[in-house]
């Protein structure tokens, strides 16, 4: 409730600094009808989250990809009125360009905040064409044991945030590009779905996700996006679309790689059930095998690197998603976006291939990550 409140507080906040610079382009004659609309739409994501779980599917659907759009403008409204504010306010204290010193309300106020939005335009398409269109990165990886078949490709995709956003067109695209590369193993990082499976299950979004083809099969784990909308009805549909899901737990492949599983530490935060620790969760783990290890978040990394794993995929950081949310993220997490290493464990942290919120992306490609791992 606390962080609900700190949400919705926060939104007013910055929704009303953007309303004191918007509200000067409102036509004389509609500036309350203008006013309705702009805090309309400020909360449209809000509002389309609450019908989603009440109302018609069409409605809420209306209001969550108006909202989303909303989102990422906020973003790059308020940083370019506070650098414009920033500026206005540096060249008054010295007496510097007539350029610089307007009242909002005024011609030239009017002028500057149609080059704001324009400019957040722009940053907006730009950022919707780098999350449409996803690149394939390919990482070698040596690991200090022996591997299967000379080498293994391990395909990974995490936070592809199914929903009302990210749909079947999507969809097909990722499984189109994880098929080509005919993977060993395809591992899904959690934040599979966005939250609520309605519009999943009604656009049968499981008839393309089962497509998906690998070798040694398809193994997930859960994200805290799962938790937040129905980790059990999330968990059965997956298996019942031919991917494995692993809640702390192990599958040993036919090749002899081990695949670990963790259960996502939201479960812990939502309803008080800790996840194994991995003295318990790699306790019947051949460690002469490689060992893969998914967990959706990147939490704790040395302390996966002090036992026997190989090597981690998780996701969730989305690198920011949105600049400057990237320098966020690199400050809470060992590594938030890429490859790194820690003693002789290898990470690997997806920016994901959906969004979340806006469809956005203004610091990173949408990705899918192939992984070709070797032996010494």
């Amino acid at each position: 409730m606390l962080f609900f409140t700190i949400v919705i507080a926060v939104n007013l906040i910055v929704n009303f600094y953007i309303f004191s610079r918007t509200r000067a382009v409102f036509p004389e004659g509609n500036k309350q009808w203008m006013t309705v609309l702009f805090w309309v739409v400020a909360f449209a994501y809000v509002i389309g989250r609450f019908v989603e779980r009440t109302g018609p599917m069409w409605l809420a659907e209306t209001f969550v990809k108006i909202g989303s759009w909303w989102l990422g403008a906020m973003v790059y409204l308020t940083l370019l009125f506070l650098l414009t504010d920033i500026l206005r306010g540096v060249n008054g204290l010295f007496n510097g360009s007539d350029l610089l010193r307007f009242a909002w309300l005024s011609g030239k106020g009017k002028t500057v905040v149609w080059v704001v939005y324009s400019f957040t335009a722009i940053i907006l398409f730009g950022g919707y064409l780098s999350a449409k269109y996803p690149t394939v990165r390919r990482v070698p990886i040596q690991i200090s044991k022996q591997v299967p078949d000379g080498g293994q490709k391990v395909l990974l995709v995490s936070d592809i945030h199914l929903g009302m956003t990210i749909t079947n067109g999507r969809l097909k695209r990722m499984v189109d590009l994880v098929n080509r590369e005919k993977a060993d193993v395809i591992l899904l990082a959690g934040d599979i779905f966005d939250e609520d499976l309605g519009p999943v299950i009604q656009n049968n979004m499981g008839d393309l996700l089962k497509n998906l083809k690998a070798k040694q099969g398809v193994f997930a784990v859960l994200g805290n996006h799962e938790f937040y909308g129905n980790a059990s009805a999330a968990l059965e549909y997956l298996e019942n679309h031919n991917i494995t899901v692993l809640r702390d737990s192990v599958v040993t492949l036919p090749n002899g790689v081990e695949i670990v599983g963790r259960e996502d530490i939201t479960a812990e935060r939502m309803y008080g059930k800790p996840r194994k620790s991995l003295d318990e969760l790699l306790a019947g783990v051949n460690e002469k095998n490689p060992v893969f290890m998914l967990d959706h978040q990147p939490y704790k990394l040395s302390e996966v690197a002090a036992h026997k794993v190989d090597l981690q995929v998780s996701g969730h950081t989305h690198n920011g998603q949105m600049w400057p949310f990237n320098y966020i993220t690199g400050a809470l997490f060992e590594i938030s976006r890429g490859y790194g290493k820690i003693l002789d464990t290898h990470f690997y942290v997806s920016s994901g291939y959906g969004t979340w919120g806006p469809p956005i992306r203004t610091n990173s490609r949408s990705e899918i990550i192939v992984l070709e791992v070797s032996g010494n």
